[in-house]
This record gives structure tokens, C-alpha cells and sequence, in this order.
């Protein structure tokens, strides 16, 4: 299959000035029907081990995923991260991270009760938030959607962050753009062209950051509207792109 993105031109290679931002699930990994069942090839783990020491540490993995779980993934890689959507970040080798809600106990287990009506679908503890996931149960989407939007009224300072196949319940005051702005403004990212590349609508945000800092989005998918100024059409598409660029 064609790596061209239907609506936006192919990226360049990746620059040495680079500063590179990756989402994972969508964009370096093809999605599966639950969150564990992704897979790593190990070819990916080396190609990103080798851009991370081209651009002098100035990669970064930027997720809704927790940072325990990115770590899993791309062990033995231990990358500067952003987890949760800039909930949790890792930059000089500490973990940030806001507190778990006394109430998200009581909402876990009312989601829960509620997927188990519905084979396929699935109920993410992310720690200090939820993600409610259809992908396996497309008939599920809709009481999960009204599930989400009344578990509001028990967690406030939370709201929905809706994705691909997904709504998460998360606090505010975060998101993949504010968490690459802090990272800009830190060694071995500052003064780089900051490039972001993935997939879904919260990464539209990173897109804003890195547009408004001399860079450049990537977007990953067919998705329309977007601030991406270049395209790659899957995951597969951004695995050969950055494997050429180290070539």
C-alpha cells in the first residue's frame, strides 16, 4: 500500500535540527482491539534508539498512554516521554504526575460493570483517569459515551478527551501541545524545529505547539481537518519514513 496521505504532501527526511515529537498508538503502532494486544517490532526499537542519538537526545515519545506502559513497550529504551496527554512527563530522568481522584474508584467500577454488557469492549485504568474503549464493540459506543458524560458530575475538574474508537475521562489543565511547549523550553529540545507527528484529534494540539515554534505536524490517517502541514497514510507509512531517514 502507498505511503502518500491523500490529502497532504509526504515529510522530508529527518533533519539533524530536528526536535521529534511521536505519538504511538496509531502512528508508530498499528491500533488492536485492546490496548495490550499492540505490537512492537523490534526493527521500530532500533530505528528510534539510533534517531534519538542523531538528534543528540531531542526525541520524544508523546502518548495518551502512562509512561509505565511506554516503557514496557519500548523497552530497552528509556525515552524522554510525555504519558496521559501531558498528564504525566518525564524529561531529566523524574516522573511528573498529578494524584488519582478518591471518586474514579467507584466510576472504574460502574464503567466496567457496564463494558461487561458488551463483549469487546474495554475499560482502561490509566491511574489518574479512564479510557472507555468501543474498538472491539462498535454497539457500545453510545451508553459509553452517556456513561462518560454523567461520571462527569463525580469527578469534578475532570472532562471527555474523545479519540479513535475511545473517550477518556481525564482532569484538566493538560494536553499534548502545553506538554511539548515545556519540553522546548528544556535541554536537549530547545532551539530545535520541532516537528510532531500522529493521528488522532488530541494531537491536534501538538500540532498548534510545533506550528507556532517554526516546525512542523505530521499527520497520520485521512483525518480532515487538520494543522498538519505533511501526511503519511498508516503506521506502516511512519515505520518506513523513519527508517529511510536513518538510511
Amino acid at each position: 500500500m502507498s505511503s502518500r496521505h491523500p490529502h497532504l504532501p509526504l515529510p522530508p527526511a529527518v533533519a539533524p535540527d530536528w526536535a521529534l515529537f511521536l505519538d504511538v498508538d496509531g502512528t508508530l503502532l498499528d491500533f488492536a482491539d485492546a490496548p495490550g494486544d499492540v505490537a512492537v517490532e523490534a526493527g521500530l526499537i532500533d530505528t528510534l534508539a539510533i534517531l534519538h542519538g542523531r538528534l543528540d537526545g531531542a526525541l520524544a515519545l508523546v502518548s495518551g498512554r502512562n509512561l509505565v506502559q511506554l516503557d514496557a513497550l519500548f523497552s530497552p529504551l528509556h525515552l524522554p516521554a510525555v504519558g496521559l496527554h501531558g498528564l504525566e512527563r518525564r524529561d531529566d530522568g523524574h516522573l511528573r504526575q498529578l494524584p488519582r481522584a478518591p471518586a474514579l474508584d467507584g466510576v472504574l467500577a460502574s464503567a466496567r460493570a457496564l463494558a461487561a454488557k458488551y463483549p469487546g469492549a474495554r475499560i482502561e485504568d490509566k491511574g489518574i483517569g479512564l479510557a472507555l474503549h468501543w474498538r472491539g464493540a462498535p454497539a457500545a459506543e453510545e451508553p459509553l459515551h452517556e456513561f462518560a458524560t454523567s461520571a462527569l458530575i463525580d469527578l469534578p475538574g475532570y472532562h471527555l478527551q474523545p479519540g479513535n474508537r475511545v473517550i477518556e475521562l481525564r482532569p484538566d489543565g493538560a494536553n499534548k501541545g502545553a506538554a511539548v511547549l515545556d519540553l522546548l523550553a528544556l535541554p536537549p529540545f530547545h532551539g530545535r524545529r520541532p516537528v510532531f507527528v500522529g493521528d488522532d484529534l488530541t494531537d491536534e494540539h501538538g500540532f498548534a505547539a510545533v506550528n507556532c515554534h517554526g516546525g512542523f505536524g505530521i499527520l497520520v490517517g485521512a483525518r480532515q481537518p487538520s494543522a498538519a502541514r505533511y501526511g503519511l497514510h498508516d503506521p506502516a507509512a511512519v515505520r518506513a519514513w523513519l527508517e529511510d531517514s536513518i538510511a
